[in-house]
C-alpha cells in the first residue's frame, strides 16, 4: 500500500513522509522503480543500469529514503565487482590435468 509514498511526503495514498513510511515500503519503492526503469516497456526502451542508478541518486531525499538508495547502490556495485572478478580473474586450474593433446 505505501510503496507509492515519497520520502518528502508528496506521494500517495496517505501522504506519509520519511520514517512514517514503513521500511518495507521504502525498500520496495526503490526496487520497484529500478525494475520498472530497467525493463523494456511498450512505450519506451529500458534504461541502462547506469542511467537508473543516476536517477535513484538524483531523487534521494525527495522520492526515496537516502539510506535505502545508498544501500541498494552499494549492493549493485558489489555485484558488479564480483562479476568483474569472475570474468577477469584467473582461470580455474585442475591439478594434474594435462593440456597436451595426443
Amino acid at each position: 500500500r505505501s510503496h507509492h509514498e515519497r520520502y518528502d511526503g508528496s506521494g500517495y495514498p496517505d501522504g506519509l513522509k520519511g520514517d512514517e513510511i514503513p521500511i518495507g515500503a521504502r525498500i520496495l519503492a526503490v526496487t520497484d522503480v529500478y525494475d520498472a526503469l530497467t525493463t523494456d516497456r511498450a512505450y519506451r526502451r529500458a534504461w541502462s543500469r547506469n542511467e537508473t542508478m543516476l536517477y535513484l541518486q538524483k531523487h534521494m531525499g525527495s522520492h526515496f529514503d537516502p539510506h535505502v538508495v545508498s544501500a541498494f547502490l552499494r549492493i549493485l556495485r558489489q555485484e558488479d565487482e564480483r562479476t568483474a572478478a569472475m570474468i577477469n580473474g584467473p582461470m580455474a586450474r585442475i591439478d594434474g590435468a594435462s593440456t597436451s593433446v595426443g
